[in-house]
């Protein structure tokens, strides 16, 4: 029993950390995942650098966006998940 009194303050630690730290960096980047993968021709995006454009072309890790400019290639990882759907919102 002693034993166990012990190490209790370090399980409650693990278990504070994992749901506050661990647990919704799990699902950030599950929520991350799931909108690069949902993104499609057309889709207006904002990377995370601030560009704003328009997807042109898709591949398997990286798009096609077009801006102002021309076009640009860049990965889908650079797109923001949630400054794009801000940007979708208007």
């Amino acid at each position: 029993m002693t034993q166990i009194a012990q190490f209790l303050p370090y399980i409650l630690m693990f278990v504070v950390i994992y749901f506050f730290m661990i647990r919704p960096q799990q699902s950030k980047i599950k929520k991350e995942r799931e909108f690069e993968a949902s993104l499609k021709v057309g889709d207006k995006i904002v990377t995370k650098s601030g560009m704003h454009g328009k997807i042109a072309e898709l591949a398997d890790t990286t798009v096609i966006v077009e801006t102002m400019s021309g076009k640009i290639k860049m990965e889908r990882s650079a797109i923001s998940v949630e400054l794009s759907a801000a940007v979708n919102k208007k």
